[in-house]
C-alpha cells in the first residue's frame, strides 16, 4: 500500500564518497564540491544561493542537524575561454567539520528549492537504507551519481521508506489523509491505546488476506495504522498548539520542549508495540500457539515463545520443538540483546521491519546463530548475498506450524 512518491518531496539527489581533499583542511581550504551534468538538471546552471540543511547521521539515535546555506556558482566565470565549471560552495558548520575521507555525502534538492546535505560515516547503518530509498544500487565512487524525480518517479513511499524520511527530518504528508477522518473520528483528539488502534487498522482492511499472504498483510496493517496514527496525531498536536505555550505572561519554553519530546517518544514507542500486536494477530490467524511475551531464565521476557510458556518451562518438552522470536521494529545494534533471552533455544529468530541492515551486521547475526526475518517487500533493500539467507514472515510461520504439528 503505497502513498505518494519521492517526487512529491525531492526534485533530485546526488551521492558520492568523500575524498581526502574534500574533507581534510590540511589538504585543501576549499569548501565546495564539483557538480555533474545530471545534477545540474535539478540544481540549475546559474549562480544561486540555496537555503540548506546539513545532517550528520551515525549509529543509534546519533544525528546532528545544522541549518545554513549553499551557493551554486561558476568557478570559471572570469575565464570564459575555459568554459563553465559549476560548483557548490557550502557552509562550514558542525556537520561539515565531522566529514572524513570515505564518508558518503547525499545532496538532495527539495521541491521547495531547499537543499539537504546528508553526511553518513562509513560505519553508519543508515547508509544502505538511504541508497535504497533514493534508488542507488551500489555504493558510489568519488564522483557524484545523480537521480532525478519527476511525476510519479522515484519510487512509492511505502511504510519503510517513510521511516527513513523521518530519520532525515522529512515529515511525510499522506495525500489520502482525508479519507481516514471517518475512521478516526470516534477518538476526537484523544489517542487510544496501541492495542485498540492496531485492531482498528486490521478491521478496516477487510480485503487483506493474512492467511494467504502474511508478509503482505503485516506491511499493509502497519502502513494503514501508521497513516491513521499520523492523521489523529496531527489533530492532537493542532489542538495543543492552539492552546498556546504560555505560563502567565511568559512564554513556556520548557512546556513546548516537553510536549515536542513527548510527540517524538510516543511515535517510537507505539511503533514497536503495533509491530508486536500485528505479529500476534498473524500467528493467531495461522493457529500458532505462543506466549506473548514469554518468560525465561533470569527474568528475561522474549517477545514470543512457541508453543508457549508451559512448554518452555517443562524440561521434558523437546527442545527442537521450541522456538523463540524477538521483534524489533528497528534493530540497529540492539539485536545482541536477543541472544541471552532463552537459554534452552540455541537457534533464535529476530523479526524486523528495518530495511537495509548492513552485511557486517547480518554476518554477525549468522555467526551467533540468529536468523533474521524480514517481510518480503523489504528484501530488495538488502544486498543480493544477504537475501539468500533472509527469511520471510511466511518462512517463519511455516517452521513454527511444522514444529507445532510434530509436537502434537
Amino acid at each position: 500500500m503505497k502513498r505518494g512518491h519521492l517526487s512529491d518531496y525531492f526534485e533530485g539527489v546526488a551521492v558520492k564518497t568523500l575524498s581526502a581533499v574534500e574533507t581534510d583542511p590540511s589538504r585543501s581550504h576549499q569548501h565546495e564540491f564539483g557538480t555533474t551534468e545530471k545534477m545540474r538538471r535539478f540544481l540549475g546552471a546559474r549562480q544561486h544561493k540555496f537555503e540548506a540543511s546539513y545532517i550528520w547521521l551515525s549509529g543509534e539515535q546519533e544525528s546532528l542537524p545544522e541549518y545554513g546555506s549553499a551557493t551554486m556558482y561558476d568557478s570559471r566565470l572570469n575565464q570564459p575561454h575555459r568554459g563553465a565549471e559549476w560548483r557548490i560552495y557550502y557552509d562550514t558548520n558542525a556537520v561539515t567539520a565531522l566529514m572524513r575521507e570515505g564518508d558518503t555525502l547525499f545532496v538532495a534538492k527539495r521541491s521547495d528549492n531547499h537543499l539537504i546535505f546528508i553526511v553518513v560515516p562509513q560505519s553508519s547503518e543508515i547508509l544502505s537504507q538511504l541508497l535504497w530509498l533514493f534508488g542507488f544500487e551500489h555504493q558510489p565512487g568519488l564522483r557524484f551519481v545523480a537521480a532525478e524525480f519527476e511525476g510519479s518517479e522515484g519510487g512509492g513511499l511505502d511504510f519503510a521508506a517513510r521511516l527513513i524520511l523521518d530519520e532525515i527530518g522529512v515529515e511525510y504528508e499522506d495525500p489520502n489523509a482525508n479519507s481516514l477522518d471517518s475512521i478516526i473520528a470516534q477518538f476526537g483528539t484523544t489517542l487510544p491505546t496501541t492495542a485498540i488502534f492496531s485492531k482498528l487498522a486490521r478491521d478496516t482492511l477487510p480485503e487483506v488476506d493474512a492467511f494467504a499472504s502474511p508478509d503482505l498483510a503485516l506491511m499493509a496493517w502497519l502502513d494503514h495504522e501508521e497513516a491513521m496514527f499520523r492523521r489523529l496525531e496531527r489533530n492532537v498536536v493542532r489542538e495543543r498548539i492552539e492552546q498556546g505555550f504560555m505560563s502567565g505572561s511568559e512564554v513556556d519554553v520548557d512546556g513546548f520542549l516537553s510536549f515536542s519530546l513527548t510527540v517524538q517518544n510516543r511515535r517510537k514507542s507505539r511503533m514497536g508495540l503495533s509491530f508486536e500486536h500485528h505479529l500476534a494477530a498473524l500467528f493467531d490467524c495461522h493457529g500458532l500457539s505462543c506466549a506473548h511475551p514469554g518468560r525465561t531464565e533470569r527474568g528475561n521476557k522474549p517477545d514470543f515463545i512457541f508453543p508457549g510458556q508451559a512448554a518452555y518451562a517443562d524440561p521434558a518438552f523437546p527442545v527442537d520443538a521450541l522456538t523463540m522470536l524477538a521483534a524489533k521494529s528497528v534493530c540497529k545494534e540492539r539485536w545482541r540483546q536477543v541472544l541471552p533471552e532463552a537459554d534452552r533455544i540455541t537457534s533464535k529468530h529476530l523479526v524486523t521491519i528495518e530495511p537495509g541492515i548492513s552485511p557486517a551486521q547480518t554476518d554477525q547475526m549468522r555467526a551467533h546463530d540468529l536468523q533474521l526475518v524480514v517481510p518480503q517487500a523489504l528484501h530488495s533493500s538488502y544486498q543480493p548475498q544477504q537475501r539468500q539467507w533472509l527469511w520471510q514472515i511466511a518462512d517463519f510461520i511455516a517452521l513454527v506450524a511444522e514444529r507445532q504439528a510434530t509436537a502434537g
